[in-house]
């Protein structure tokens, strides 16, 4: 009996991870795909559009990635690290050539395209906590981004702002060195896994460049909070943003307009940013890619209810137990096998029920009412992670929102490698909304 029921919560688990980014097949075919596949793992393909899309803003080289997508060994999470560390040691010599230090741009952009690389060697690596490497390639990634940033026009600020029981880690991104000009700014944050660096090759640059000054932040559960300050994820997500609106209120005020002052939240960002909204009404705008209604609701969604009711009330123990022991399955699919592990490493617990229990408190349904400013709501058709939401928090906030749906080539998650047509909608709506 025993023996059931574990097999039961095995399968249980692996439908809910199922919705976790493009899905649980190791291979799909390219008919079935919006762009070229770049892997026949579906989670790396994904995993290598990211930084390939991101190259547009400095944030890689295309060559380069599509190098290690030849090289890296599907479903291989060491081959996948090993390939992307490779290549970061290449790009970080060719930074610190002597030889090539008479242009002072392609430095910084070799800085910024060796901090990508190093975060991608990283990404894989959370399923063992006491892996080294977890934290000495995100130095690495850290060194190289703070040389980069510290060499723009306007050099970027690393900041540390403090909130009750931790700090928020920020970058400070002003637009214009003139203290007497008042200017808009975006508050930007990332979601489940990705860190704020990789913000700046997704929004920052492209709202500079709009004249827009831009503040990245990361808080409990991100990727430097996590490290720093070994805090996994909170629901009350307004205790991170708060203290950033505090900040660009008393410390930027010469050059912050307040009117003009929008919160964008990104992946998973976009539940943690309308929760954080319906307790900041500084804002001005919220912007949610994509609109998220219900963590829980998004993992169980393709379950009945008599495995929902498994989930609800088996045992912790056995429930555990079975994970385990999928955990140290040799075939089990890469995008399942990296939810788990990023799950239980963001949220900072070594029990998967635990994790699944606590993504409950991850829903706005109860908040939503309290969202009083303009609202952007994004979609994507291929979106496999919370598919079915954003129309959700659309109804919701009715009158306050405005949806938008992502097909095509910018259809996937996060509209990775499509980011131009990100950024066109981004500002359009924004300067519509706040004009």
């Amino acid at each position: 009996m025993k023996f059931i029921y574990s097999a039961f919560l095995f399968s249980l688990l692996f439908l809910i991870l199922a919705l976790s980014p493009l899905g649980a097949t190791q291979e799909f075919l390219q008919n079935e795909q919006p762009v070229l596949i770049l892997s026949n793992d579906s989670s790396f393909h994904f995993e290598l559009l990211g930084p390939l899309g991101q190259s547009i803003y400095s944030g890689a080289d295309v060559g380069p990635i599509l190098g290690a997508a030849k090289d890296i060994k599907p479903g291989d999470f060491e081959s996948f690290s090993s390939v992307f560390y490779a290549l970061a040691n290449h790009t970080k010599a060719q930074a610190e050539d002597p030889l090539l230090a008479y242009d002072p741009v392609n430095v910084r952009d070799t800085w910024f395209a060796a901090s990508t690389y190093f975060r991608r060697a990283d990404f894989y690596l959370h399923g063992n906590w006491e892996d080294p490497r977890i934290n000495e390639y995100w130095d690495e990634q850290t060194s190289a981004f703070d040389k980069a940033i510290a060499s723009l026009p306007i050099p970027g600020k690393r900041l540390r702002i403090p909130a009750t029981g931790f700090y928020v880690e920020a970058i400070w991104f002003p637009a214009s060195s003139d203290c007497n000009s008042k200017t808009p700014t975006l508050i930007v944050g990332n979601g489940y896994d990705e860190a704020q660096e990789d913000l700046y090759h997704i929004l920052v640059v492209p709202a500079l460049a709009r004249g827009w000054n831009v503040l990245t932040y990361e808080g409990p559960g991100q990727p430097t909070v996590r490290r720093r300050q070994n805090l996994g994820f909170i629901p009350d997500w307004e205790r991170v943003v708060t203290p950033l609106v505090d900040y660009l209120f008393a410390e930027q005020h010469d050059i912050v307009d307040t009117d003009r002052l929008a919160l964008f939240g990104y992946s998973f960002g976009g539940y943690l940013s309308a929760r954080a909204a319906a307790f900041e009404p500084r804002l001005s705008a919220v912007m949610l890619d994509p609109g998220i209604w219900s963590a829980y609701d998004s993992f169980t969604s393709s379950l009945g209810s008599e495995a929902v009711s498994l989930l609800e009330n088996g045992t912790k123990e056995d429930f555990d137990d079975t994970i385990a022991s999928y955990l140290n399955a040799t075939d089990a699919p890469s995008s399942l096998r990296w939810g788990i592990e990023q799950g239980l490493w963001a949220f900072n617990t070594i029990s998967p029920y635990d994790f699944l229990q606590e993504s409950k408190k991850y829903n706005i349904k109860d908040v939503v009412d309290k969202i009083q400013m303009p609202v952007w709501v994004a979609d994507a058709k291929h979106d496999g992670f919370f598919p079915g939401q954003a129309p959700l928090v659309k109804k919701a906030l009715g009158d306050h929102a405005t949806y938008h749906l992502f097909d095509g080539a910018a259809g996937y998650h996060c509209h990775v490698g499509a980011l131009q047509e990100l950024t066109r909608e981004v500002f359009a709506w924004l300067n519509k909304t706040l004009a």
